[in-house]
């Protein structure tokens, strides 16, 4: 493990190895004997021994002559399988000293995967569109995790070294840069991280210790063994990391819900506490989202009530009842949403299932939320990594609604009560997919995943014939935003991608200019809807949102104003008349 002492590039060695017997440092060729502490921890034997940054080493367990690398790496740079090396965080001359951080009420998050953000895939490229998110009102951008795993591409939930950064991505000192690039155009940084499993190559944490419940399993292995105090350490000094040592502004908990954690205090309780305190020295606020299936507030509901003191978490619930009102599709778990009933409860309650029965689940589900939590604390959004990626062909809304209902689910997005996610793309109606991409070098390996796949989507009802292969390169090159559609290199061009930009840009100044959209109060909410035809209509205070969901023609009485319109409306004597597949936000 490695420790960023006070002084320039001093470090020590000191690892946690309880199953090790012997335990002898290899740094950059010389072997270091080490000796046994208490609680399974071991250190060099010569104390003596202070090392600088850019030095590679390992560890030999037992009578081993592979070395293995430090649970703890800062840096991989010949990948998770081979030595780590020594680097010094803190010699980064940060330049953003003056920033103060922005709170999550009132934001809007942007969701994206650096690989296929940009054409580079890199941090440094990635730095270079960040203009394009100040345009669009991004208050905070939202990476999908990008410490180290097997292979040259991946999503980032086949995460092994929870301390790296990618060096595909650009490594650590990108890392920074990336931060500090943020925090120069005024945008705060959340990073995914994962926490309930580990990936399937190059996990060597079972060789050092407990670090797994092997008898305790979920979706994607091992449940991650939280009765070891070591191991509880080893997540809690990693969320502090991203947020001490690379300025990050909040964490994105990754499905909390496979968390197995039977202490008399959650691993979420004791990340707040201790998110919280470093929160009160930095003098910034910093940010804890989780996404859970449980649909339980507990996780959002203060410490001092009782619950987890989180700041926020995902609805899946509003994601769907927006997608089937928008798309139709009522496959698995979009079965119970078909109703646009379904719509006004999450948008006015926040979850759908809150006690109710799930079809999908086949049995009750879910907690209601107290109205008198803020709705800042529900992440919502039309469209993310999952809901996309998870899809047999990894198609976006771009692929089967018209213009019409595309500028629907903006409104029905950023005008929602809750705090609104993007995902990269979503704001030009990007054409390009995002499937689900590997590179597994082990051939076994990649080839278990695609079957499993396959699998997967045969529950959803999906054809496994149309499921791209993931480790095929062509399906990650996919995969890959096109920024000549919303920036067209002759210039000029009027299209779908620019319109459709064009009002995500609109919706996000009203946001910021009307207080009705970013009032967090349950109880200034309601909302009502019908089927024949098919409208919703969301009343924000004094502000209206008025969705004509249908094929017809629909009319307005009401005598208001319009602030926002997704098409032209019509004026008659009588009042306003929707095209098929328009909406408004209507004023007094």
């Amino acid at each position: 493990m490695t420790f960023v002492a006070s002084g320039l590039d001093r470090t020590t060695f000191d690892v946690w190895a309880p199953k090790a017997k012997r335990l002898t440092l290899l740094l950059d060729g010389e072997r270091y004997p080490m000796q046994r502490l208490n609680d399974g921890w071991w250190t060099p034997e010569d104390d003596a021994l202070l090392m600088s940054a850019e030095q590679d080493y390992g560890y030999l367990l037992d009578d081993e002559d592979t070395p293995t690398p430090d649970p703890r790496s800062r840096r991989q740079p010949e990948g998770v399988h081979m030595l780590s090396r020594t680097v010094d965080l803190s010699a980064y001359a940060w330049t953003d000293t003056t920033w103060t951080g922005r709170q999550l009420a009132g934001g809007l998050i942007y969701e994206l995967h650096i690989g296929t953000f940009t054409p580079e895939g890199t941090l440094d490229s990635a730095i270079e569109r960040l203009d394009h998110l100040v345009s669009i009102g991004v208050d905070f951008v939202e990476l999908l995790p990008v410490n180290g795993f097997n292979g040259t591409y991946n999503w980032g939930y086949d995460g092994v070294l929870w301390y790296t950064v990618s060096e595909g991505y650009g490594g650590p000192q990108a890392y920074q840069r990336f931060v500090e690039a943020c925090h120069a155009r005024g945008i705060a940084v959340i990073q995914d991280v994962v926490y309930n499993h580990l990936g399937p190559s190059g996990n060597y944490l079972p060789k050092f210790g407990p670090y797994l419940h092997e008898e305790s399993k979920n979706t994607w292995g091992s449940s991650v063994n939280l009765d070891e105090p070591a191991v509880r350490r080893f997540i809690l000094d990693n969320a502090l990391m991203w947020l001490r040592d690379y300025h990050v502004d909040g964490l994105r908990l990754d499905a909390v819900h496979a968390l197995v954690d039977t202490s008399e205090k959650h691993i979420l309780q004791e990340l707040s506490e201790e998110v919280d305190a470093l929160s009160a020295h930095l003098g910034r606020p910093l940010t804890l989202i989780a996404e859970s299936d449980m649909n339980d507030p507990k996780l959002i509901t203060a410490r001092e009530a009782g619950g987890y003191g989180l700041t926020a978490q995902w609805s899946d619930d509003y994601h769907h009842a927006l997608h089937v009102a928008l798309t139709r599709e009522t496959a698995g778990y979009y079965a119970d949403f078909e109703p646009l009933e379904a719509l006004v409860k999450t948008s006015t309650k926040g979850f759908f299932h809150d006690g109710t029965y799930s079809s999908f689940r086949k049995r009750n589900h879910g907690v209601p939320i107290d109205p008198r939590i803020p709705t800042w604390r529900l992440v919502t959004f039309a469209q993310d990594h999952d809901q996309i990626g998870n899809r047999a062909t990894g198609d976006r809304l771009t692929a089967t609604l018209d213009e019409g209902r595309l500028a629907l689910a903006a409104l029905l997005t950023l005008a929602a009560p809750f705090t609104p996610m993007l995902f990269m793309g979503e704001e030009w109606a990007a054409s390009t997919p995002w499937q689900f991409f590997t590179s597994h070098p082990e051939p076994e390996l990649g080839k278990a995943t695609a079957e499993g796949r396959i699998a997967e989507f045969e529950e959803m009802g999906w054809d496994p014939d149309v499921v791209p292969d993931p480790q095929d390169p062509a399906t990650f090159t996919r995969s890959k935003l096109n920024w000549d559609e919303p920036y067209p290199s002759s210039g000029g061009e009027d299209s779908r991608h620019t319109r459709i930009l064009d009002v995500y840009r609109e919706l996000a100044r009203l946001r910021k200019s009307h207080p009705e959209l970013t009032d967090p109060r349950f109880d200034r909410l309601s909302a009502q809807a019908g089927e024949d035809p098919r409208w919703f209509r969301l009343r924000r205070g004094d502000l209206e949102i008025v969705v004509n969901l249908s094929d017809e023609e629909m009319s307005l009485t009401a005598p208001q104003a319009v602030l926002f319109e997704t098409v032209s409306v019509r004026e008659t004597a009588a009042g306003l008349v929707l095209a098929p597949h328009s909406g408004v936000i209507l004023r007094p």
